[in-house]
């Protein structure tokens, strides 16, 4: 199998001797102290692939699709693409990205409700023939600029309904006559596709979903369209527990809906659930102040029976870099202080964290329980894998963290063993030991 050490300009360290990723997130710190100080992210190859073991094990018969969109660094797009995962795009640049490190076009879904025409001949140009559609315009786009297209119908959900100010999708009317329309155009119809967001407390929404969806197979074999691809969408958290809840609740439907006899594939697009415990990003603190509250007020009241004060930190990164995920509504949870910044049972105090901007949006995390912190000292954020790593630019003028990738022996070696090995013929790529 191709290896995914061909990435130009990228070192990826290989941790020995019982070096921990702890170890090197506190060796780069030491670096940065001794330079600028700047922001930066440590990137575990190992978890990602273990997140690969654990949807392997867990949904063999589910084939995943990686949505770029949510982490598009290039080390991530050749280790799936070594390991036979799909991609979903949503725009040229990541189109681009993913056609150059060899994925064959026919593992490609061009995602997306509204589509630039540009982009939709862009995908036509490449052999892209996968499209999601769900309305009558997008339709006749797509059979203007790319009449060899294959459509996959997306199905509005109940839970995306209830989470989505506008709702994205179509009902089952909608679908027959999104279907009708394809055959009048001559355009294929292949699939359906639907979204379950991963807030989504119900796993039941599968069951109404998945019924919905055997009742458009039904329609499309009525039109005379052959449908063969079944998307269950992109709701996973990350966790074993969650995949295995999903799990329980997909497999009957599918094997009564779609049984593994009826010639129809069944993928999903884990995004975050892939990326999302591979990245850490450590940040330092550039600024601070104190406010203290009044005896009545609500914090101190939590905190407290006399005066003590909250504090407020400025970091060298922010909702317009690292922490973009922020604006569209992500979760940020509270970092921890790096133990060179600690000393044994110290007091905490609520804190609010902000980035490096002084704009009133730049605020990362809202409140949360700290030990008193000084200018220069260093917060790790985990789970930072889906927060748009080595993606677009930043939002303002900002130099992205630099990510340094590690992988320790034991994950190297099972890797070696699943076929993705180091191609000596590649002169960009530098792997590097790395042990105390």
């Amino acid at each position: 199998m191709k290896g995914f050490f061909d990435a130009p300009n990228y070192i990826i360290e290989l941790l020995e001797g019982g070096t921990t990723l702890e170890d090197v997130i506190d060796n780069h710190i030491y670096e940065q102290n001794l330079a600028e100080k700047n922001a930066f992210v440590v990137a575990d190859l190992g978890a990602l692939m273990r997140q690969h073991v654990l949807w392997k094990t867990t949904v063999p018969l589910i084939r995943p699709f990686y949505p770029v969109s949510c982490n598009s660094s290039p080390v991530v797009i050749e280790l799936l693409s070594a390991l036979g995962v799909g991609f979903v795009c949503a725009n040229k640049a990541e189109t681009t990205l993913v056609l150059n490190h060899d994925v064959s076009p026919e593992n490609i879904i061009l995602s997306g409700v509204c589509k630039q025409l540009s982009l939709i001949k862009h995908a036509a140009k490449n052999g892209i023939n996968y499209l999601v559609c769900e309305n009558e315009a997008e339709l006749r786009k797509i059979a203007r600029a790319h009449p060899d297209s294959k459509l996959l119908l997306q199905l509005a959900t109940e839970a995306q309904v209830e989470e989505a100010s506008v709702t994205i999708g179509c009902s089952l009317k909608g679908c027959r006559h999104l279907m009708e329309m394809a055959r009048e155009l001559n355009v294929d119809v292949v699939g359906v596709m639907f979204q379950v967001p991963a807030s989504c407390r119900e796993p039941q929404v599968y069951t109404h979903a998945l019924s919905d969806a055997r009742c458009i197979f039904d329609m499309g074999k009525e039109l005379g369209f052959n449908m063969t691809i079944l998307n269950i969408g992109g709701g996973f958290n990350g966790s074993e527990f969650q995949l295995k809840q999903i799990h329980s609740t997909v497999a009957p439907l599918l094997e009564a809906y779609f049984p593994s006899g009826s010639g129809v594939s069944v993928i999903a697009e884990p995004g975050n659930f892939f990326v999302f415990s591979s990245f850490t990003l450590a940040v330092n603190v550039i600024g601070k102040k104190s406010v203290y509250r009044d005896l009545h007020s609500e914090i101190h009241n939590e905190l407290s029976s006399s005066d003590e004060p909250e504090f407020v930190y400025y970091m060298n990164d922010g909702v317009y870099g690292s922490f973009v995920g922020k604006l569209f509504g992500n979760n940020i949870t509270a970092p921890s202080v790096n133990k060179m910044s600690l000393t044994l049972d110290e007091p905490v105090f609520s804190s609010s964290l902000w980035g490096p901007s002084c704009d009133a949006l730049d605020q990362v995390v809202d409140r949360c329980l700290l030990p008193e912190l000084s200018v220069g000292d260093w917060l790790i954020f985990r789970n930072m894998g889906a927060s748009g790593q080595e993606g677009s630019a930043p939002l303002c003028d900002m130099d992205q963290p630099p990510v340094y990738y590690t992988i320790s022996t034991d994950d190297w070696f099972e890797m070696q063993e699943a076929g993705i090995s180091l191609d000596d013929t590649k002169k960009n790529f530098s792997l590097v030991q790395y042990g105390l």
